[in-house]
Parts: structure tokens; C-alpha cells; sequence
């Protein structure tokens, strides 16, 4: 299926679908319709019927999707399937939560190593990932193909930080500094503000 272009409302709403279809136990639903992944969800179904039209062909009127089969496309679309190298840059507190966390494996991220500046820290290794000096970014980063960095350090060094990160090829930035990033047109960035995001949800 030639996929369409689709709004980033979308792509946030793409894998709270997957997620909530792995969690079904495997065999216990063979198909599912939008409805009632919209009724789970607590969503809208229109919008859950036409979010998953743009990414799976497989819906069929009064029986749905086949289950794994929507797993497989939502995956597909999401470029899960093609396990994406990662590197984070800033061992503090953020970046070692990161090293520790084995979720991002399902989502075909493959953190490889983290870097930083302190020499007390680097050489060590966190969950199996050795923390490299920063020098060192520009060139593994080369070396590795890595696709995507991301960045936990304090916002003054983190335009240095993405500067490194592109010129070492990262196709891809996530980006946890509370601050701007001037980037090449071919490198997506990610911002995140972690405080801004809970002052928006305690608004809610």
C-alpha cells in the first residue's frame, strides 16, 4: 500500500494504536475493528477509522482489520522494522535513564553508547553501553551509521552537541535541552521540554 502523507496529530495517535493492540493476548482477538479500538482508547472512531485507512489497506466492512496483520502495518509505517541506532549524549541523571531503559527496543531504537565530557564517568558502563569521551562523538557516530542522537545536556553545550551529531552523519535528533537548535534541512529534530510538558498537563 503506497501510504499518504498524514498530520503529526496522527503519527502521536499511531502508536497508542499499536500499543494497545499488543497488549491484547496473542490469539485472543483475530480481528478488530477501529470502533473498538476507538472505544478502549477512549477516542473518536471516525478519526480512528480514517487514521488507520491512510496506513493499512487490510480494514474490511463488519469484520475489521486481522489483528496481526494491522500490528504489521502500523510497524511498517512507523519504521519499526528497521532498527534505527541511537546514541545519547549527556550521562546525567536523564541520560542514564535513558542507558537503563530496555523499552526503546520496541519501538526499533537501538541505543549503542552514550558520550560526555566528565572523565570521572566516561569509560564506565551503564546497562551493558560504554559512555565514550565527547571527542569521540563525531567520528563513531560516522563509523556506527548511527541514525539518531540524542541530546540530554545542559542547553549551552547542546548547539555544540547537534553540530557533532551532524556532522557525524545522524539522520535524526531528540532533543531534551530547553533550547533552539539550528540544524541542516536534511536533519529532523525532536524537542522535548520535560517541564513544560507537565505544566501543560497539570492545566488539563
Amino acid at each position: 500500500m503506497e501510504s499518504k502523507s498524514v498530520s503529526a496529530q496522527t503519527l502521536h495517535r499511531l502508536p497508542l494504536y499499536l500499543n494497545y493492540l499488543k497488549s491484547l493476548s496473542k490469539g485472543s482477538t483475530l480481528n478488530i475493528s477501529a470502533t473498538a479500538i476507538a472505544d478502549a482508547l477512549s477516542l473518536n472512531d471516525v478519526q480512528v477509522r480514517k487514521d488507520l485507512a491512510l496506513i493499512s489497506s487490510g480494514g474490511r466492512p463488519k469484520i475489521g482489520y486481522i489483528t496481526e496483520s494491522l500490528i504489521s502495518d502500523i510497524e511498517e509505517f512507523l519504521g519499526y522494522d528497521d532498527s534505527g541506532s541511537a546514541v545519547i549524549v549527556g550521562a546525567g541523571n536523564l541520560g542514564r535513564a535513558f542507558l537503563s531503559y530496555e523499552g526503546f527496543k520496541e519501538y526499533g531504537i537501538d541505543i549503542v553508547a552514550a558520550f560526555d565530557t566528565k572523565s570521572a564517568i566516561t569509560g564506565t558502563i551503564i546497562n551493558g553501553k560504554q559512555i565514550f569521551p565527547a571527542a569521540k562523538l563525531t567520528d563513531l557516530c560516522r563509523r556506527m551509521k548511527i541514525k539518531l542522537g540524542i541530546i540530554t545536556v545542559p542547553p549551552q553545550y547542546a548547539q555544540k552537541v547537534c553540530d557533532d551529531l551532524a556532522n557525524g552523519g545522524v539522520s535524526a535528533i531528540w532533543n531534551f535541552a530547553p533550547v533552539h537548535l539550528n540544524v541542516p534541512e536534511n536533519i529532523q529534530v525532536k524537542n522535548e521540554n520535560l517541564a513544560c510538558s507537565l505544566r501543560c498537563f497539570l492545566h488539563l
